[in-house]
């Protein structure tokens, strides 16, 4: 099972709380890391803007993705919030496979 590393980022912990715990309860990730808050400089419709975040390490597999980000984006207030999929090439095979077992897919 291919395992990935999905990253958002949330405007609250509110919002980080819920959409953490949702994806664990869905089993659409194994594990979900609620990190502290960042400071986010970016560019939204022409403006720089800047914001106060809270990031989420998602644990999660491509069997998953699909649902894992329509979970995402039906609990998120962002129009399009930042949800990127990286592969996790290396890793603990007990870990992996944790994260495989703990999936739906």
């Amino acid at each position: 099972m291919e395992t990935l590393l999905v990253l958002t980022n949330c405007p609250d912990e509110a919002t980080a709380n819920a959409i953490a715990l949702a994806l664990v309860e869905e089993k659409f990730a194994a594990c979900v890391n609620i990190l502290p808050r960042v400071q986010s400089v970016y560019r939204w419709q022409g403006a720089v803007e800047s914001a106060s975040e809270i990031p989420l390490l998602i644990k999660s597999t491509v069997g998953c993705y699909a649902e894992l980000e329509a979970a995402i984006r039906a609990r998120h207030p962002y129009d399009v919030p930042e949800i990127i999929a990286l592969p996790i090439t290396q890793g603990l095979p007990a870990y992996l496979n944790w994260i495989a077992t703990e999936t739906a897919a």
